[in-house]
């Protein structure tokens, strides 16, 4: 399989939130046939949803894999979970949030894993890394 561009977004609103962005992107950087090509500009946000909870750092990576979509999401979850990420609350605070922005050109409207990200076009922060990201992957 010849590998994809794969969009991930990176967020984090609990405990030392610069040194969960950096877990993230080491962790995303040595998963197998996978190669960090860019980082966008870490920038702070208010948070989504309706816990009361802190504002999230939030960045963007490109990589470049030879993973599967699937096989991404299953490893993002992973270095969620190394992350010490609590799924108890839905929307609630974080450490660590990794989520597949947009994979290739794959399109999938499977509630797993929905490419693009449903939510990409209500986040313009998204849009912004986005944009500083693209002309990586050309």
């Amino acid at each position: 399989m010849a590998p994809d561009w794969a969009f991930v977004a990176l967020g984090s609103n609990l405990g030392e939130r610069e040194r969960y962005l950096r877990h993230g992107r080491e962790a995303l950087a040595a998963l197998p046939d996978t190669e960090l090509v860019a980082a966008s500009r870490i920038e702070e946000t208010a948070p989504l949803g309706p816990p009361a909870q802190g504002s999230f750092l939030n960045q963007m990576v490109l990589l470049r894999t030879g993973l599967s979509a699937r096989a991404l999401l299953a490893a993002c979850a992973a270095i969620e979970h190394d992350a010490h990420r609590d799924r108890t609350v839905r929307w609630g605070p974080r450490t660590l949030d990794l989520d597949i922005v947009r994979f290739g050109d794959e399109r999938s409207d499977d509630p797993a894993l929905t490419l693009p990200h449903p939510q990409l076009d209500r986040r313009s922060f998204w849009q912004r890394e986005l944009k500083e990201l693209e002309p990586h992957a050309r």
